[in-house]
């Protein structure tokens, strides 16, 4: 199968997990690559033309172990012609349970044919977790896996001749008895007197939850805990604070979990 285009298609907050699509797209070596980023609020809304006569691949970071709402929603506006497909979710250190099988199946459901599934590693979004990943060894292992996706490729003569992928998870998938927000009892704030009303946090927010008036106003209801307003904030005004947040940040600074590995499904 002769690839000549590379479509990335992610929801990224903290673009940790457009960096991991970079990083398999050049490995794969093609012409062209494109971006159609999901992240931004507006894509909630945006028709997109049919995807045809191009790699896909799909990349979404994990939230409690499944695929993100958000992410969803927005993926599922998204019509491709038995178009194939690469599908990868980046999480925490861990757990990601259910997320590729859920992405998997979303990926079907649009119309791709699955060619590979990955799975990678980036900071946790809220904890102290996977600081600095993806690391020098994670990388080598997206251009590992891109360079499988183009041998394989190579391999393939027509779309027909794709094998169905032994993906892991369990479908009814997993749920959370509690969301995040409630196990954690936190939410992003932010220290007036370093905030200078940049509106950096705005314009990185995915569900549009931040306004600024006289202070910083966030949704409570709107906010998915991505993170990205408290990664970008360049004055480090925003931030994950509560005294039962502190308790767990304290809790897994002294049961960090063993480093995991990405894992490649081909």
């Amino acid at each position: 199968m002769n690839i000549k285009s590379v479509k990335l298609v992610y929801f990224s907050p903290t673009r940790t997990t457009k960096k991991v699509l970079e990083g398999i797209a050049e490995a794969i070596q093609v012409d062209i690559v494109d971006h159609l980023d999901l992240t931004p609020p507006e894509t909630q809304t945006r028709r997109f033309e049919e995807i045809q006569d191009e790699l896909i691949i799909i990349g979404t970071p994990v939230y409690s172990c499944r695929v993100p709402v958000d992410a969803i929603h927005r993926l599922r506006r998204l019509r491709a012609n038995n178009t194939p497909a690469v599908i990868v979710v980046v999480y925490g250190n861990v757990d990601y349970k259910d997320a590729l099988l859920e992405l998997n199946d979303i990926a079907v459901e649009i119309g791709c044919k699955l060619v590979a599934a990955g799975v990678f590693l980036g900071e946790h979004s809220l904890l102290p977790i996977a600081h600095g990943r993806p690391d020098v060894e994670d990388l080598k292992k997206v251009r590992e896996f891109g360079k499988k996706i183009r041998n394989k490729l190579k391999d393939i003569k027509a779309i027909g001749d794709i094998s169905p992928l032994q993906i892991p998870g369990n479908f009814p998938y997993y749920t959370m008895q509690q969301t995040p927000k409630e196990v954690l009892q936190v939410y992003p704030a932010t220290e007036e007197m370093l905030c200078t009303k940049c509106e950096t946090c705005i314009a990185v927010c995915p569900t549009a939850a931040i306004t600024i008036n006289d202070t910083v106003i966030t949704d409570l209801d709107t906010c998915i805990l991505c993170g990205a307003c408290v990664k970008n904030c360049p004055t480090q005004a925003r931030v994950m604070d509560s005294p039962h947040y502190q308790k767990i940040v304290e809790f897994v600074s002294k049961n960090l979990p063993e480093r995991k590995e990405p894992e490649m499904f081909l």
